[in-house]
């Protein structure tokens, strides 16, 4: 009998592409979420429309499962969590509380929790020229405001079920995801994804509005580099907090160029300061992660890019927004 699995947030971009991953390796998904995948049908051997705010849809979600992967969350690009702060946090610690209890009413063997950058103090990301951040970084906290707080909240919750439980949790702080199937406009999109619509519909030669100076800086992660890292992160022994993101560190500026040296364009850049930015430079230390894994991603940012590029331009094309 296959292990039976249980992915939260599976109609959103990471868990609807980590269900299809899992399939192909031969668990059985039962995915739930508060909507379905937008793009593409689910891989799902078994899809739930639930609220998992509310308690009792989490003791139905996980009744009968092995492993639960919790990447139910609310949450967007910088512009949506800097001003939700409030909505954010209650939301997503209610998800995550309820399914962390339910869980272990139903006797889950295996909990993942996705957690973010996000958690790591701001003094320590107050310049482009970043030193990576450490998992021990971590504390003492000062994390971005409502998103980063809740998050760091529930590495905590998860650690305390584990010592008082003996729940098995794996927890991984994710570096900027991107890719195809992501959300692109909206308010909800994240940089890369943002500046590929932008470039894409953009003639050559035309400008485009960039959050901030453009020399803030990140490191970005490709989807499937974030789904194989949760999958062995999973079947690993390791329960501390995770790095999972690139180690590359590139300024907003230097990701336009790349978009735009893909897309075949010349493209002016106007900044905007009155916009978020966020932390002035956040990147990933990945030591801990090559020595608890054996492996680090694959994808370079411009191969990601390519397809996250061609795949935004090709939805845009087909609502004929591009002639």
């Amino acid at each position: 009998m296959p292990t039976r699995v249980l992915v939260t947030g599976a109609g959103g971009f990471i868990g609807h592409h980590l269900v299809k991953l899992l399939v192909e390796r031969g668990y059985w998904i039962r995915g739930v979420d508060i909507k379905p995948p937008a793009y593409e049908p689910t891989a799902a051997h078994e899809f739930l429309l639930l609220d998992l705010r509310r308690w009792e849809n989490c003791l139905l979600a996980t009744q009968g499962v092995e492993h639960v992967y919790n990447l139910a969350a609310d949450m967007g690009g910088i512009g949506y969590i800097s001003r939700n702060h409030a909505e954010i946090a209650r939301n997503n610690i209610l998800i995550n509380t309820h399914m962390l209890e339910a869980s272990r009413l139903n006797g889950v063997r295996r909990f993942f929790f996705s957690s973010s950058a996000c958690i790591y103090p701001q003094y320590r990301q107050n310049t482009p020229d970043v030193t990576p951040l450490r998992e021990e970084d971590a504390y003492p906290a000062d994390p971005e405001e409502g998103y980063g707080w809740e998050k760091l909240f529930t590495e905590k919750l998860c650690q305390y079920y584990a010592e008082d439980y003996g729940m098995e949790v794996r927890i991984a702080r994710f570096h900027n995801v991107y890719g195809p199937l992501g959300e692109y406009e909206g308010g909800r999109e994240k940089a890369p994804a943002a500046l590929c619509r932008k470039i894409a519909l953009a003639r050559d030669g035309d400008e485009i509005e960039i959050w901030g100076d453009g020399n803030q800086t990140r490191s970005f992660l490709y989807i499937s580099d974030c789904t194989e890292g949760i999958y062995r992160l999973m079947l690993s022994d390791y329960r501390h907090p995770l790095n999972l993101g690139s180690d590359r560190l590139v300024t907003i500026n230097e990701l336009v160029d790349i978009i735009a040296r893909i897309a075949g364009k010349r493209i002016q850049k106007r900044h905007d300061l009155s916009k978020p930015q966020g932390v002035r430079g956040r990147n990933s230390d990945n030591t801990r992660l090559r020595q608890v894994l054996g492996w680090e991603p694959q994808v370079s940012l411009e191969e990601g890019l390519t397809a996250t590029y061609r795949w935004i331009e090709a939805q845009l094309r087909q609502a004929g927004r591009i002639l």
